[in-house]
């Protein structure tokens, strides 16, 4: 076992040792995830609960306009000024002696316009929300009216006190399922993690490989009393050193400077993070121990961990894609199992149980890629 640590730390010695790893390891990673993240937040999977704008032109001085404007705040429209707006797509004009005659107890007519000739989901929202608003201001006067008692006077205290009170029916919009489509950081920040995790550990352990094999120095490491078995382990718990690195900044700015949920589910994340980075890592061994040449492994790394990124999910969402046979394409892959895993734990908030299968299947791949390693061994 003191072999096998021995091994293992001083080849992640030698990786850190070179400042270029930092870049590959962190820099280029974090920005990917920063920008991919950015650029896909509140994307389709994020559903909110819309305030379109509408312009006011408000006439009336009185008490009245101003508790049915906020009226139309609660009950979600945002009310702007009619010469400052952008957005908005309908207008409403609250008429002069609106206060005057509500308190008379006459019929008030308010004119409501379109702005601009563009008839969308804005407009169409901004008339529903409003006929709602109506509804709820005339509901605010009808029980103001009934607690002041027939005579009592409708004074903005009394209106304002049943408004305070809260409507007991509220409108939220969410996914009508248990899984939403990830998007911004909760998305690209796994799927980068991931990406990167494979590729780096192919080429760092692949290219390692090569060149100690061209080296002379897996042949020199031979003639010490060491069994394939304790070199390739060795060798390997190095690469999962490294990516443990990789693994806890990630972890570490995704909870804190990312926002995306690790926490509750920590242990999940991290287990499927290792068993994903024993599988790149005993990749790299194996394409290391096939070819000699570093810049071949560099490209036979990127040809093999670019399409299972693509096809696995690390760039868009799965949710997204089109074809029902590169879905189930994507769960044959390890970046793609991996990535279901993750989403499951940081995304649809699921349990340890829910991901074991996941973890079993990568379990797998790690195992497949150790036998074929261990059979094309070459000093």
């Amino acid at each position: 076992m003191k072999a096998i640590l021995a091994i293992a730390t001083n080849d992640l010695r030698v990786f850190l040792r070179d400042k270029s790893s930092y870049i590959w390891l962190f820099v280029i990673p974090l920005a990917f995830a920063y920008f991919m993240g950015f650029v896909s937040a509140g994307g389709p999977g994020d559903p909110k609960n819309a305030r379109p704008e509408i312009a006011i032109i408000n006439n009336d001085s009185g008490f009245m306009s101003q508790l049915f404007l906020d009226t139309l705040g609660s009950e979600g429209l945002n009310p702007v000024s009619s010469d400052s707006t952008e957005s908005a797509k309908r207008g409403l004009e609250i008429p002069e002696g609106f206060t005057e005659k509500i308190l008379s107890k006459e019929e008030v007519s308010m004119g409501f316009f379109k702005v601009g000739s563009d008839d969308d989901q804005r407009a169409f929202l901004s008339q529903v929300v409003l006929a709602r608003a109506v509804v709820a201001f005339n509901a605010y006067l009808l029980e103001a009216a009934t607690d002041s008692g027939v005579d009592g006077p409708l004074t903005e205290a009394a209106i304002r006190s049943v408004m305070e009170k809260g409507n007991p029916i509220a409108l939220d919009a969410r996914f009508a399922g248990r899984k939403p489509i990830p998007v911004g950081y909760n998305q690209s920040l796994p799927g980068i993690l991931v990406m990167y995790l494979m590729i780096n550990l192919m080429i760092f352990g692949g290219a390692g490989i090569a060149s100690e094999r061209r080296s002379g120095a897996l042949r020199r490491l031979s003639v010490f009393p060491l069994t394939k078995g304790e070199l390739l382990t060795g060798k390997l718990l190095g690469l999962m050193f490294l990516a443990s690195v990789q693994i806890v900044v990630f972890v570490l700015l995704g909870q804190f400077a990312f926002g995306v949920n690790m926490g509750s589910n920590l242990t999940g994340i991290l287990l499927t993070l290792l068993v994903l980075s024993w599988v790149g890592g005993s990749i790299g061994l194996l394409i290391g121990f096939m070819i000699t040449a570093e810049e071949k492994v560099v490209g036979l790394s990127l040809i093999i961990g670019l399409p299972m990124a693509a096809l696995g999910g690390c760039w868009w969402p799965l949710e997204i894609v089109s074809s029902e046979i590169l879905q189930r394409v994507a769960l044959m892959l390890p970046t793609g199992i991996a990535l279901d895993a993750l989403h499951q734990l940081i995304t649809f908030g699921s349990d340890f149980s829910s991901v074991l299968g996941s973890i079993g299947l990568l379990t797998l791949f790690g195992l497949a890629a150790n036998v074929a390693a261990v059979k094309q061994f070459r000093v």
